[in-house]
């Protein structure tokens, strides 16, 4: 359900960008601006916010996140101005950046190591799925109403996770073992008998976690190998996925075609992306995780090197889907890599830098789209760029080794 919400939040910019361009009159490099503000919220989140997981615990930073997702989606509705939209955006950013990163760590932890993989792809396929409500709702109330009502309702939809969040969402086991606080062990058994698991009386011994957030552990001698290769991955999935998540449905609009199919054509990605997200994590349950991502993103660039054979054509929203199953399901998997290469004491700090310093490379994209859509270049062209990208990704991810 936070996946389906951050789904939501984040796509929510994409399906009303046509709208909020007719309200104020902006620029595509304007709008690039108001993109990447959002995308470098979720930065700052992973990179600053996220690993106070593994100090705090998953529970209240998912916690804490859900509320400044809330705040800032709602009030988007009331932005008088391009700059006060920009900062809503980045506060949302802020609280989905750091969300994803501790629910990964989160689900890692409570499932089998032989399918690790397959369920770190279903929850966070939970994305796709909400941006995919998004763009339904989106279509929906546009016909209707102003875009500021959409924000309304998705900000809304929002808030009421916030007390699901606090009654029914497990902490970590491993952060109450190895963190120990005061009430550690009726908090272990609470979690035992929703599981029907024989109750505790005791902790196993083991020393505490100082209060430093182990950032530097990400690049001690053990792990500093995976972890750069990881980065550049991370940052070149980030850099292919969001020039399409954010520019498809402005450049189908481009193309002629009317805004309500260049909202489907979102919806159609989306789709294509949940398909692709929950294969893959089949796959690299059976296959091997390098393997399958590797395949995945090479397929991307293949595809979108090949677009300018089907612009204009009638398979053009089917090349969009089955573009958002290779790159989707591709990038998803790379949250399943970082968690096997870090253990669990910092495991949250490691997904949230790999995420927080990958997205760098989501705040440029939109910026690049907006500038080569500006500059004139043509959609096969922006393609084939962002598609090389993509392969850079694959490739560094086949030469990258798991040692967890």
């Amino acid at each position: 359900m936070l996946n389906v919400i951050d789904g939501m939040d984040v796509l929510v910019i994409s399906y009303t960008a046509p709208s909020i361009v007719s309200f104020w009159d902006i620029s595509p490099e304007t709008l690039g601006i108001v993109f990447s503000s959002g995308l470098f919220g979720m930065a700052i989140g992973a990179l600053f916010l996220a690993p106070y997981a593994d100090k705090l615990g998953r529970k209240k930073i998912i916690l804490i996140s859900t509320i400044i997702i809330s705040l800032g989606v709602f009030f988007t509705a009331f932005s008088k101005n391009i700059i006060q939209l920009t900062f809503l955006r980045f506060l949302s950013g802020i609280g989905i950046g750091t969300m994803l990163a501790s629910t990964v760590s989160l689900v890692s932890e409570y499932t089998p190591d032989r399918s690790k993989e397959f369920w770190i792809s279903f929850v966070l396929a939970g994305y796709p799925v909400g941006a995919m409500l998004a763009g339904y709702l989106s279509n929906i109330i546009l016909f209707k109403y102003s875009w500021q009502y959409v924000y309304i309702v998705f900000g809304s939809l929002s808030v009421l996770l916030i007390p699901i969040v606090y009654y029914f969402l497990f902490e970590s086991l491993g952060f109450l073992i190895k963190s120990q606080p005061i009430n550690a062990i009726s908090r272990i058994n609470r979690i035992f008998d929703k599981l029907k698991i024989a109750n505790i009386k005791t902790l196993p011994a083991y020393k505490k976690n100082n209060d430093q957030i182990a950032i530097n552990e990400l690049l001690n001698k053990k792990y500093i190998d995976q972890t750069l290769k990881l980065w550049i991955a991370f940052f070149s999935a980030f850099v292919c996925l969001y020039y399409l998540i954010s520019w498809i449905p402005k450049l189908v609009t481009d193309m002629g075609l009317s805004l309500e199919l260049g909202i489907y054509s979102g919806i159609i990605f989306n789709v294509g992306a949940f398909l692709g997200i929950i294969t893959q994590g089949y796959f690299s349950s059976k296959f091997g995780l390098k393997r399958v991502i590797s395949t995945f993103m090479i397929l991307t660039c293949v595809l979108m090197t090949l677009i300018r054979y089907f612009i204009d054509s009638d398979l053009m929203l089917f090349i969009f889907g089955v573009l958002g199953f290779t790159i989707q399901g591709g990038f998803v998997g790379l949250y399943a890599f970082a968690a096997r290469i870090y253990p669990v004491e910092f495991r949250t700090t490691g997904i949230g830098w790999g995420i927080g310093l990958g997205r760098f490379g989501a705040v440029i994209s939109p910026l690049i789209g907006g500038y080569l859509i500006g500059a004139g270049l043509s959609i096969s062209q922006s393609f084939m760029i962002f598609g090389a990208v993509a392969f850079l990704s694959g490739f560094t991810v086949y030469v990258t080794s798991i040692k967890n």
